[in-house]
């Protein structure tokens, strides 16, 4: 089974400012996100893969990483620190946008895991 990069994320203290350097840099187009701080989107066409320019979360307020599919995010995590690995944020749930979870490499290189079906809002 093939584990694609899905997606990726650029983000520091000041994602509107970040966003428009790279827009300028390189031509992308984004579109906010409602409801998300400073997230903008950048389509696949701009990137060969869809990613996001944005605002940092407070515990990693700059960081560069990307996403790769899996099936079940908590088994990849479960796998990353058996190999060596940590995690660094644990089986997240967004309704119907995504469930992801990001870990540490043994080199301390953040990787975010995405499962491959997007969970449904609850009823």
């Amino acid at each position: 089974m093939s584990h694609k990069i899905v997606h990726w994320e650029i983000m520091g203290p000041d994602g509107d400012a970040l966003n428009a350097f790279y827009g300028e840099m390189f031509g992308w187009t984004s579109e906010a996100v409602p409801g998300f701080d400073s997230y903008h989107m950048v389509p696949a066409d701009d990137t060969a893969v869809a990613g996001a320019v944005g605002k940092g979360m407070e515990q990693m307020p700059s960081y560069l990483t990307m996403y790769i599919e899996v099936d079940d995010v908590d088994e990849h995590l479960a796998k990353a620190e058996a190999a060596g690995g940590k995690t660094l944020v644990p089986k997240t749930v967004v309704p119907d946008i995504v469930t992801f979870g990001m870990m540490a490499d043994p080199a301390g290189n953040m990787v975010g895991l995405v499962e491959r079906d997007t969970p449904a809002a609850a009823e």
